[in-house]
């Protein structure tokens, strides 16, 4: 116990030498600037393929586990901005979109070559293609699984016509299967991104801890902050008046991004077996 518990304590001093909190607040900001073209680049490649109903399944599987006083506000927003007329996956609003989308990707790599102690060779332009080709790959991943969860009421319209007592026993299981699946993709996004983005690949026993962790600790503060701003979302609105539902997003996702560099910060504690930060490198 006294081993596990330095463990963690030394996972956190790196943490703090690397900067950590300075940090989230940078992946913070990019992530929230980068969701909005994100969500328009994927909309204009639902679409091309004629996939609207399923792009829309997608924006909202995205929000799934966080709580309804971040996720409602950001989900508005993008709303509003995805109800406008764009142009076509090839347009050159689409093209920025796609670039501008690759920021928060580009800032998880730097926090993970922080928290690995590596830094990355490559030139700016070939890490930036990497990102963006992540974000293609992210909207497509999203999409498939949103035409999954399209496809679920048809498939369940017609059990209820031939197996309706089957259908009715099955009930309670919906929204816990709907919540597995976010929880599904998180897990497989996490291990992509520590896996993937950092400038040297590590195996699955290297970065299995940090995952773990940054999954389990992710559901909870999702729970728990949910459960907070339930009973004090008022004090942010009468400190930040209109813009109390962006900085309530900021400070989600600054404490979802604390979670993911100490995450990482652990998966390299426990390789160096244990040792304080100094003893490292």
């Amino acid at each position: 116990m006294r081993k596990l518990f330095r463990i963690f304590y030394h996972a956190y001093l790196k943490f703090d030498r690397d900067d950590g909190w300075a940090v989230t607040s940078y992946i913070a900001l990019a992530i929230l600037t980068s969701m909005f073209p994100f969500l328009i680049f994927l909309t204009a490649l639902a679409g091309f393929f004629g996939l609207g109903q399923e792009a829309d399944a997608a924006r909202k599987l995205l929000f799934d586990t966080w709580p309804p006083d971040v996720a409602g506000p950001i989900s508005r927003e993008i709303s509003n901005v995805l109800t406008q007329p764009r142009g076509g996956l090839l347009t050159l609003g689409a093209i920025f979109a796609i670039y501008f989308s690759s920021t928060g990707v580009e800032a998880l790599r730097v926090a993970l070559n922080r928290a690995y102690d590596l830094k990355d060779k490559r030139p700016w332009w070939l890490t930036r293609l990497e990102s963006i080709l992540y974000v293609f790959l992210g909207a497509a991943a999203l999409l498939a699984v949103a035409i999954l969860l399209v496809l679920g009421p048809l498939a369940r319209a017609i059990a209820e016509r031939y197996i309706p007592a089957l259908v009715q026993d099955l009930q309670p299981l919906y929204a816990p299967v709907r919540y597995g699946v976010t929880t599904a993709l998180l897990a497989i996004a996490l291990y992509a991104a520590h896996k993937f983005l950092p400038a040297e690949r590590r195996n699955l026993t290297f970065i299995g801890p940090g995952i773990a962790l940054t999954l389990i600790a992710s559901l909870a503060l999702g729970a728990g902050f949910g459960a907070y701003l339930a009973r004090f979302a008022g004090s942010y609105v009468s400190t930040y008046a209109g813009l109390a539902s962006i900085v309530i997003a900021i400070v989600f996702l600054q404490m979802l991004a604390a979670i993911f560099i100490y995450g990482a910060e652990l998966n390299q504690t426990v390789a160096t077996g244990g040792n304080s930060p100094e003893n490292q490198g």
